[in-house]
């Protein structure tokens, strides 16, 4: 093959969408809102109405905030499908949205969390159109171009940063497709899920 004349701008969006498209997607329809809130152990970090948590911090803005606390506990809390998707729509593509695509600005601080999991799915899927129209918009070029102040490396190319996200969406998103199964096999009898 080629290297000269391969697409890298496509062959890295392809990682993830490919994934996403066929892997992922379906796999979070139909997510309730029991599921998103469903703590499988106790003291599980999650996102609740302002002022419910048990932790000793809680961020964000409007009605429902995450779960936190620094330093992180060690070993580290388990997360609910609802902290695990706030991570992810804010820590891993809306602040990156905002530092590198001109996207609002957004923090773990002044974000509004989902109430809903229907909630939470339509933003998840309004940052991910975002950072794929953002890595589209690179090209070949932007993917060279060091990260800048913006990143704990500021020297690393944008390729690096695209390959990271990807990797964190399939990491965290496979986790929270992991704990719906672990919910549908534990819940059967008293939410009707079928397997």
């Amino acid at each position: 093959m080629d290297t000269d004349k391969l697409d890298w701008n496509r062959t890295l969006r392809e990682q993830w969408e490919f994934h996403w498209n066929h892997q992922l997607r379906a796999r979070l329809n139909g997510l309730t809102d029991d599921e998103y809130f469903w703590s499988p152990v106790p003291d599980a970090w999650s996102v609740r109405p302002r002022g419910s948590s048990t932790t000793p911090m809680q961020v964000g803005a409007g009605d429902f905030a995450i779960d936190y606390t620094f330093p992180e506990p060690v070993p580290a809390a388990f997360t609910t499908i609802a902290w695990r998707l706030g991570h992810v729509v804010v820590g891993v593509l809306a602040a990156r949205n905002a530092a590198h695509f001109g996207a609002p600005a957004a923090s773990y601080e002044t974000w509004a969390y989902a109430g809903s999991a229907a909630t939470a799915l339509d933003q998840l899927d309004a940052q991910l159109d975002v950072w794929l129209a953002g890595v589209r918009d690179l090209g070949e070029a932007g993917l060279q171009v060091p990260l800048g102040a913006k990143e704990p490396f500021p020297e690393a190319p944008m390729a690096d940063l695209v390959l990271h996200i990807h990797r964190e969406l399939i990491h965290h998103l496979s986790e929270v497709c992991l704990l719906r199964d672990l919910y549908r096999h534990t819940k059967p009898a008293t939410t009707g899920a079928t397997r």
